[in-house]
């Protein structure tokens, strides 16, 4: 062999094919609005069923994709986000996040989950769960709409006009109860509302009975980076308790916030 020529290790095509064809149905779960199901990919990547099934139980095992296994559909998962975070001072919020997450949970008794927005969605990027029979329960990279819950809430009223109307052009305000509110207008008035308060509520907007109160956590310069809630029944989340909770998750949310950035004061604390 001639000084300074290297040789490439032989690799079989079905390796190959296989990287390809996982890169393939990651591509098109990052093109997705919403969670995708097995046919839908298949059609979409001309994979037959079984090979995408078993490609994605590959990707769920690595957390790179996440599985609802009410729906049966996936979603990009907390190991594929990480991977592509080009934000360096970004932390992996469920390292990071999950301490203070289970303070939230001795406090209240309620499931507590940190949230991240991403291409106009709400993200769930950490969780803590009570002991409890009955508590709510959300899979880790599941993606949401913003209008309709407390996290989401949260994270789209800190952006800019122009960034709120984008991501309603794009998403609508599709009506979940009868609670929901689809009126781009009163949406607006309840941002509002949301940035004069420090906190945002959703009280059986996605699910009834279902209550979800949400504040955001600060990062560089002002900017929220992230939004923490608790969620419950409606008949344990009470309104005789929220003058209780409510000062408890802006406290929790602003030593998240300290603990990853520079001291600083943050707006709605209390």
């Amino acid at each position: 062999m001639e000084e300074g020529t290297h040789t490439r290790p032989e690799m079989s095509l079905n390796g190959v094919q296989s990287v390809e064809r996982a890169l393939d149905l990651l591509e098109n779960l990052a093109r997705a609005a919403n969670w995708i199901g097995v046919s839908e990919l298949s059609a979409a990547t001309g994979l037959p069923a079984g090979t995408v099934h078993r490609l994605l139980m590959t990707l769920a095992a690595r957390e790179y994709v996440v599985r609802d296994h009410l729906t049966r559909r996936y979603a990009l998962g907390p190991a594929f986000r990480a991977l592509v975070n080009r934000d360096p001072r970004m932390p992996n919020w469920s390292e990071v996040a999950t301490p203070y997450l289970r303070e939230l949970v001795g406090i209240s008794g309620e499931t507590a989950n940190l949230a991240v927005m991403e291409r106009g969605r709400a993200v769930y990027v950490a969780q803590a769960q009570p002991m409890r029979m009955m508590r709510m329960f959300t899979e880790l990279g599941n993606r949401v709409f913003m209008h309709n819950t407390g996290c989401g809430k949260v994270l789209l009223a800190y952006q800019t006009d122009e960034i709120i109307a984008s991501i309603l052009a794009e998403a609508g305000l599709p009506a979940y109860t009868e609670k929901t509110i689809t009126d781009p207008d009163q949406l607006r008035q309840e941002l509002e509302t949301v940035r004069q308060n420090g906190y945002a509520s959703d009280n059986g907007e996605v699910e009834e009975g279902v209550r979800c109160f949400a504040v955001p956590v600060y990062g560089p310069g002002g900017k929220v980076v992230a939004a923490m809630s608790i969620s419950g029944p409606t008949s344990r989340l009470s309104s005789e308790r929220t003058p209780m909770l409510i000062p408890h998750l802006k406290r929790v949310s602003g030593n998240l916030s300290r603990t990853l950035f520079a001291p600083r004061e943050h707006p709605g604390e209390v």
